[in-house]
């Protein structure tokens, strides 16, 4: 479970993060939506520590990611896992290398420790056989189940998702959603997820928090999400097709 308490930051003069409070629930995909410029990528970042908040706190099962010591934080690190908006992947890497970077950077397994586990994460994620290949021969879809592979290569406790659908065509984008949800039940793991993509709010949405203009003003189920009763969140949601068709 992430915990996050009163979180602000700003840039200068310009407020972000207005003092966002919610809780991340273990072994539910916990989604973080809104418009652009509302904060949730600055809000992520504050959670794995890329961005300092000016105010509040991130507590990782209890523990203080930014008032613990360096020994807590590198813990925490330790039970990260993050998949970045464009995969991230290294082009000079085989697939297989660029899944074992976290443990060639942050373990001292054995290569063939490491290789096993690098087999196990990508039959996890159906890319079976595929270590030897460079990313550029490979698809879209495959380089996000890559970059996922790499995201649980440590079995990680926190998996954090920045827009994972995005450049993907609609049929993998569910593949895609499915895949993340299944790894977030089988190995009980606190996911937090940024999209902008309502088939993901209807499908995977187990816990979604919706900010706006630096606030968080709605917090709830996907199956709750249809009949807010929020102005901005009717605004977002509706202007979506998928969902006017879902309106009472």
């Amino acid at each position: 479970m992430i915990e996050i308490e009163n979180i602000k930051k700003a840039f200068k003069d310009k407020v972000v993060l207005k003092g966002i409070s919610t809780v991340f629930q273990k072994g539910k995909t916990n989604l973080i939506i809104g418009g652009s410029g509302t904060g949730k990528s600055v809000l992520l970042k504050t959670m794995i520590g890329l961005i300092r908040p000016d105010t509040g706190r991130v507590l990782y099962d209890g523990r203080d990611f930014y008032e613990g010591d360096a020994e807590v934080k590198q813990a925490i690190r330790r039970e990260m896992g993050v998949l970045f908006q464009g995969g991230a992947l290294f082009d000079s890497q085989t697939v297989e290398q660029n899944v074992r970077f976290p443990l060639d950077m942050l373990t001292n397994q054995s290569m063939e420790e490491k290789k096993e586990r690098v087999a196990f994460c990508l039959k996890r994620v159906g890319l079976e056989g595929t270590g030897q290949r460079m990313p550029s021969e490979i698809s879209g879809g495959m380089k996000k189940r890559v970059g996922i592979a790499r995201a649980i290569v440590m079995n990680p406790k926190y998996l954090f998702c920045d827009e994972p659908n995005s450049g993907l065509d609609p049929l993998t984008s569910v593949k895609i959603d499915a895949l993340i949800k299944e790894i977030t039940e089988e190995f009980d793991i606190t996911t937090v997820i940024i999209t902008h993509d309502m088939n993901s709010v209807m499908e995977i949405g187990q816990h979604i928090s919706f900010l706006y203009q630096g606030d968080k003003l709605w917090t709830g189920e996907n199956t709750e999400i249809v009949n807010t009763d929020v102005p901005e969140l009717q605004e977002f949601l509706f202007s979506n097709k998928l969902l006017r068709d879902l309106k009472p």
